[in-house]
């Protein structure tokens, strides 16, 4: 099974979440798996959220996988918060 990185910015926000979806969707769309490297990210909205959940409905139906890599504690603590934590596997 193929993985392909995508690294996101600083922020994954109502600004740039459907640009952000749009590649994700687009390394999915080429049957590979989807490694997030979050190291820079450190903020996500309710936006960005919807993204990757998502991205990991998208993925389990074509029987691929969405990791997270290098979350930040600005973004473990968002996802703590929402539940989102549990939903996916890190690197």
């Amino acid at each position: 099974m193929d993985i392909e990185t995508y690294k996101l910015g600083e922020k994954l926000d109502s600004f740039n979440y459907q640009e952000v979806q749009d590649a994700i969707l687009a390394i999915l769309e080429k049957d590979s798996s989807v490694e997030l490297d979050m190291t820079a990210c450190n903020y996500v909205s309710s936006s960005g959220l919807r993204v990757l959940l998502y991205t990991k409905k998208v993925a389990a139906a074509k029987g691929l996988k969405v990791c997270l890599k290098g979350v930040g504690a600005e973004v473990q603590d968002i996802m703590a918060v929402t539940g989102f934590d549990k939903f996916f596997d890190y690197a």
